[in-house]
């Protein structure tokens, strides 16, 4: 093995519509995705499909978690 992540059976394979509908984005923007090899897709025959795993690992990649403001800016009295 190579270090790649095995595609589970119960792993749903999404088209291009079907990924952009999941991120509320244009067509386009998945298949960017793809061309830039910045997510993991799967060839079947001329189709491209891209596993659910795949998008939920790209949107978990991006998140940004909250800054605790309270303690950041609180400044001690003198």
């Amino acid at each position: 093995m190579t270090g790649r992540t095995n595609i589970t059976p119960d792993d749903r394979l999404l088209t291009v519509a079907q990924a952009a509908d999941l991120l509320n984005t244009s067509e386009r923007f998945p298949r960017r995705l793809i061309e830039e090899r910045r997510i993991r897709f799967v060839r079947v025959g001329r189709f491209v499909r891209i596993p659910e795993s795949a998008l939920r690992e790209f949107i978990a990649a991006g998140l940004v978690e909250p800054v605790n403001l309270r303690n950041r800016y609180s400044r001690r009295a003198a």
